[in-house]
């Protein structure tokens, strides 16, 4: 600031400006249910701005996890997340390798081909009937399956590999390794920060999603913690509601503003824990990843 000219101190002061603003108007909808949630029934009806709560309580988390389909959302998303993540990785690893190779053998249509799937897709219909031609309507697997291959998030990998020196390749080859060795042993571990931004691309779009499950499961036993939330926020059922509210039974009573609350922040907090333990990898992966064509 003291090498600054006026110009560019005003400029530094907007930006800074602008910037906070921008984060409190994204923090406070976060800030404001966390307040909610912690209150009791005659705060959370309270108008105005709720930064923090007055009249503190926990009766709402208390019947949110006393909910048995709480723990079986939990379960059901779990499972996709971490299988859904890892099983994307592994396959979208041993695609991007390939491609990264000059010498592969009509690399640019292949390129071309998995591109054309990014803006042109077959439309809803199409896509049941093959869901359902493969066996996996109302099963846990059509969460992990149809979306192991995600194409941008291929590119992205395959640009970071061939951002890879080819000579540590050409030294291991010479050692007698093999290309699965070789990606396994030398690319995969050189490749942290590409696999961690992918792998917390798919992990997010893992634990929000729930379009797929209102479309393939009729199962209440197999369904994630996003079609509940939409059945208790979105299409407004009292049955869900109810079923919380009449769970754990206790002296403070709770209204549906802390149970929504509540549950929401129960669904958000886990994937937003994880991000500050990649966050280093992040910038790095997704700069190198975008580089080359």
């Amino acid at each position: 600031m003291l090498h600054m000219t006026a110009g560019e101190k005003v400029f530094q002061f907007f930006l800074i400006l602008f910037i906070t603003l921008m984060s409190v108007a994204m923090l406070y909808p976060f800030i404001h249910l966390l307040s909610v949630s912690l209150s009791t029934p005659a705060e959370a009806i309270r108008p105005g701005l709720h930064v923090y709560p007055l009249e503190f309580s926990l009766e709402a988390y208390n019947k949110t996890f006393a909910s048995s389909q709480i723990w079986i959302g939990f379960k059901n998303t779990i499972f996709r997340t971490v299988a859904g993540t890892f099983l994307a990785l592994f396959m979208m690893a041993l695609t991007a390798y390939p491609l990264s190779k000059k010498y592969l053998p009509h690399r640019s249509f292949y390129t071309l081909f998995i591109v054309f799937t990014m803006f042109f897709s077959g439309g809803l219909i199409p896509s049941y009937l093959l869901i359902k031609g493969i066996g996996l309507i109302n099963s846990v697997w059509v969460y992990v399956i149809p979306v192991m291959i995600q194409t941008f998030s291929l590119l992205v990998m395959r640009n970071f590999f061939m951002e890879i020196p080819s000579e540590l390749e050409d030294s291991a080859k010479m050692d007698g390794a093999g290309d699965f060795r070789i990606l396994l042993s030398i690319i995969l571990p050189l490749s942290k920060p590409i696999m961690a931004t992918v792998g917390l691309w798919q992990a997010v779009n893992h634990w929000n999603a729930w379009f797929d499950g209102m479309l393939y499961i009729q199962d209440p036993s197999k369904m994630v913690l996003q079609m509940f939330l939409r059945k208790l926020i979105v299409s407004g059922e009292e049955q869900e509601m109810n079923a919380i509210m009449n769970q754990a039974p206790g002296v403070e009573i709770v209204t549906p503003e802390t149970i929504k609350a509540a549950t929401l922040m129960v669904a958000t907090l886990p994937i937003l824990i994880v991000y500050p333990f990649i966050q280093k990898y992040f910038v790095k992966g997704i700069m190198v990843g975008s580089l080359k064509g």
